[in-house]
């Protein structure tokens, strides 16, 4: 079973990654998504996990049910800042498991520190000792592809 991440621990920088995300060089991004029930914005500090032109991934490290994943299910138009992303929108989708599986793999094989961190923090042995990650995994674990967008959201 997955443990979860404390919440005070994936909040806690979110007041400063406003100030400081172009010195991160795009490791980190924070995402504002509209609350599905409250439409009112929310803030979440995601580790990006791949990169492709014009588009960024991100896992739910706490799973399917993870509030900022179950809002942009919902509402998928956000707006992001990460490294030298300011203030952007974008459309945030969630990848088949299939999908998720390879870039774990890649994840895992470019950043093995990061991975063994992520692995134990989650219970998620597998992750961090060199095995294939499993697609039951990658399905406890979504992956989220998020694509810059052109047309502001809500008349903005």
């Amino acid at each position: 079973m997955l443990r979860r991440m404390p919440r005070r621990l994936t909040r806690a920088p979110i007041p400063l990654l406003h100030r400081v995300a172009p010195l991160l060089g795009g490791r980190f991004v924070l995402i504002e998504h509209l609350g599905r029930r409250s439409g009112l914005p929310c803030h979440v500090v995601l580790e990006v996990v791949h990169r492709e032109p014009g588009a960024l991934m991100v896992i739910s490290g706490c799973g399917p049910d993870a509030q900022w994943f179950r809002n942009i299910q919902a509402e998928p138009v956000v707006r992001i800042w990460s490294g030298g992303i300011r203030d952007a929108v974008a459309v945030a989708v969630p990848l088949a498991a299939e999908h998720g599986t390879a870039i774990l793999e890649s994840y895992r094989h470019h950043h093995p520190l990061a991975a063994r961190v992520l692995g134990q923090a989650i219970g998620i042995p597998e992750f961090t000792h060199g095995n294939p990650v499993p697609v039951r995994r990658a399905e406890e674990l979504p992956l989220v592809r998020i694509s810059a967008r052109q047309a502001p959201r809500g008349g903005e």
